[in-house]
């Protein structure tokens, strides 16, 4: 169902909105454990380890189909927000335009890169097959990740955030039940799981095309609607490519910063792994507010509701800081008691450890917080070029600090390379907000 978010109360409207988004990024990190539980007590310890040294080529690729879609959208909620339902029909056939070439492009590159990055990452001998299987199945099944984050995303860019979330639901039910039957049956190991996500996804992205073809008849789609047209592809291209590379950039500081522990020692690389955890949970909580930031303010922005932008952009910010800053509290109080759910035996050292990590990012989620809300307000005003430099100053940031820093200060100086790369992107985001506020403000003055 489309929700119009130029009217209302502007943070009720956000409240509305990020819930669901909440829930859903939360059920997918419950997901995320659960997969892993299967795959480590089923199919045993290399399994595990194969699965889990493909992490960051995941991250790589699948974080540019995020962000690339996501971008977007950005023109389909604009166009929403200004009552152009004919151009809201263009945008959504030029978003399954975009997602189709992106997804050969994808493809094609990251099936030849597959040898060279688990080789460069240096995986294991005894691992290295298991993790080429299982890395080439979800990367040959990037049309389906591809292919639901195109439609989710224009759903949330018309204002509706529960269809995607009763769609993932049943989405990871299935994933889960066929992946226990294709292991645990048919005795297909690690490939069991990659088949299992990759039916998953082309499910889920099925139904989200069946459901607005049904319940949004006004976005149904025939062979004319679906004809070529260079000029479209190229403004959502725009849009949507810089901010996939900024998905990439981040994981690519996520590498560096991974390796930069793996030097300190097994205590240390389980401290990070254990911490990041409840860490994980705290970013997608304040990234919601974040990514409904993005429908908000375009929706707005078509419509020339520039005083709304603003009036909501001051909401986000003081709902997720204050949320950021209880929930980092949360974590250094309970941080011991948090870790200890992810490891067993006598280790107190990887115990201390991650503490450490807790007191270096929990006293400044409420940064991390604004971060998101700004990154993704100015997509919404269809600003790509500045949350794409503040991405390189994150990964350039978070790369010098944490190789610097632990040389220095040992764990807790790479624990500190996220806090800086944050205030490194700020850098870039919070002048260009400003700018954008005064133009807006300009702009309010003439639509009165």
């Amino acid at each position: 169902m489309m929700n119009d978010m130029t009217t209302g109360t502007p943070w009720k409207q956000i409240v509305r909105f990020t819930i669901p988004l909440l829930i859903g990024n939360l059920l997918q990190q419950l997901y995320n454990i659960s997969d892993t539980l299967i795959v480590g007590r089923t199919l045993g310890v290399d399994a595990l380890a194969a699965v889990g040294s493909t992490g960051s080529i995941m991250f790589l690729v699948l974080g540019f189909v995020g962000g690339f879609s996501s971008g977007m959208s950005i023109l389909t909620a604009q166009r929403f927000g200004a009552g152009d339902l004919d151009g809201v029909k263009k945008s959504y056939a030029t978003n399954l335009w975009g997602g189709f070439l992106m997804t050969i492009v994808l493809t094609l590159i990251s099936f030849a890169m597959i040898r060279p990055l688990l080789t460069l990452m240096q995986t294991p001998a005894e691992i290295f097959n298991q993790a080429q299987i299982f890395i080439g199945i979800i990367l040959l099944g990037t049309f389906a990740t591809m292919g639901y984050n195109i439609v989710a995303n224009v759903l949330r860019a018309l204002g509706d955030a529960k269809t995607p979330l009763y769609i993932l639901i049943a989405g990871l039910l299935i994933n889960v039940t066929v992946e226990l039957f294709l292991i645990l049956k048919l005795h297909w190991g690690v490939a069991g799981a990659a088949w299992a996500t990759v039916l998953a996804q082309a499910l889920t992205s099925l139904g989200t095309l069946i459901y607005i073809n049904y319940r949004l008849p006004q976005l149904a789609l025939n062979l004319s609607d679906l004809r070529f047209n260079w000029r479209e592809l190229r403004a959502h291209l725009l849009a949507g490519v810089p901010l996939g590379f900024q998905q990439s950039i981040i994981a690519i500081g996520s590498i560096t910063l991974a390796a930069a522990v793996n030097t300190l020692g097994t205590d240390a690389v389980a401290a990070n792994t254990a911490a990041s955890k409840p860490d994980q949970v705290v970013i997608w909580v304040i990234m919601s507010f974040g990514i409904t930031m993005a429908t908000f303010v375009a929706q707005n922005y078509g419509a020339k509701k520039f005083d709304r932008i603003i009036t909501g952009i001051k909401a986000a910010l003081l709902m997720a800081m204050v949320i950021g800053t209880l929930l980092g509290i949360i974590e250094i109080v309970f941080g011991r008691d948090l870790v200890r759910l992810f490891i067993s035996g006598n280790a107190d050292n990887v115990v201390e450890l991650a503490q450490l990590y807790f007191w270096a990012n929990g006293p400044l989620y409420a940064f991390l917080a604004a971060l998101f809300v700004l990154r993704y307000s100015l997509q919404g005003l269809g600003d790509v070029k500045t949350p794409t430099l503040a991405g390189v100053g994150e990964l350039v940031a978070r790369t010098g600090a944490s190789f610097t820093l632990v040389g220095i200060f040992g764990f807790f100086g790479a624990s500190l390379a996220n806090p800086i790369a944050w205030f490194a992107s700020l850098a870039f985001l919070l002048p260009a907000t400003l700018r954008n506020w005064r133009n807006l403000k300009i702009a309010a003055k003439i639509e009165d």
